[in-house]
């Protein structure tokens, strides 16, 4: 009896897990691969796989400058992003979820009423171009709404969030005494930075990178706002034509050639970096 009861215990232990899994999976079913497998099949209606030379041979320098925005977006973020994420991980101290919640803060707003502020601040009688005209860094019959800083700019404010805390995390699970054993050797703090520091918060890096490019690519409502049809992405073709029922099939293809680009790129990014633990 003692048996039984045993073996009822471990195999409720054991399906527990999965029925903790299951609204998940559910979801995920329900809102991810039901929407994927219709956008599929909606990509292969009227030209079948022509649509998808088709957009390509449309959309080439489309397509071309949404992944030079995302990438300089990326760049950008991690850029600015590292130092903040190490300074408040190594020197924040006694402040440091005070600078994690300023990181934070913006997402107290909507994204929408964000990058308005941005067209506020950087329309032609705002602020920083009246700034950038009296310091004579831009010419005064110039300005920085419907350009590409306008729009890459706004693409790093809107997702350094995104970069800085997986950084964060990296950094703050950091062993500290590897870098005063650095010193005891005789390493130089730079050495010990490239040789430690980095490359342990190397899986940060790659999560902020990932969660920076892939919604950047997707993203349609920076050029909306603060472009012109010169700044036109990925995002605002699929945006402005979806609701047209004779390019739906197309636009389908469009997407599924995006998130295939992403992929690619992503496991040829991991690669690169070469850690399992990215994975």
């Amino acid at each position: 009896m003692a048996d039984t009861d045993e073996s009822g215990t471990k195999a409720s232990r054991w399906h527990t897990p999965y029925l903790l899994l299951l609204p998940g999976i559910v979801a995920l079913i329900l809102f991810f691969i039901i929407p994927l497998f219709i956008i599929a099949k909606l990509s292969l209606q009227d030209g079948g796989f022509s649509n998808y030379s088709t957009v390509l041979g449309d959309n080439r320098t489309v397509i071309e400058r949404t992944f030079i925005y995302s990438g300089l977006a990326t760049i950008g973020a991690l850029l600015i992003g590292f130092p903040l994420a190490y300074f408040i991980a190594m020197k924040g101290g006694r402040y440091k979820n005070f600078l994690l919640a300023m990181v934070v803060l913006p997402f107290f707003v909507t994204y929408l009423v964000r990058t308005l502020a941005w067209k506020i601040l950087l329309y032609d009688g705002g602020p920083v171009v009246s700034i950038l005209h009296s310091l004579h860094l831009l010419p005064q019959d110039q300005g920085l709404l419907g350009t590409d800083f306008a729009v890459i700019f706004a693409l790093i404010y809107n997702f350094l969030p995104f970069m800085v805390l997986p950084i964060y995390v990296s950094l703050e699970k950091l062993d500290r005494r590897l870098l005063e054993a650095a010193s005891d050797l005789y390493g130089s703090p730079q050495r010990a930075f490239r040789k430690i520091t980095l490359r342990l918060s190397l899986p940060g890096i790659f999560a902020g990178t990932l969660l920076t490019f892939i919604p950047a690519t997707g993203d349609f409502v920076n050029a909306e706002l603060l472009g012109s049809d010169k700044q036109v992405m990925i995002g605002n073709v699929i945006e402005k034509n979806f609701g047209k029922e004779f390019f739906r099939p197309q636009l389908s293809a469009l997407s599924f050639m995006l998130m295939a680009l992403i992929l690619v790129g992503v496991l040829i990014y991991a690669k690169a970096l070469g850690t399992e633990d990215l994975a």
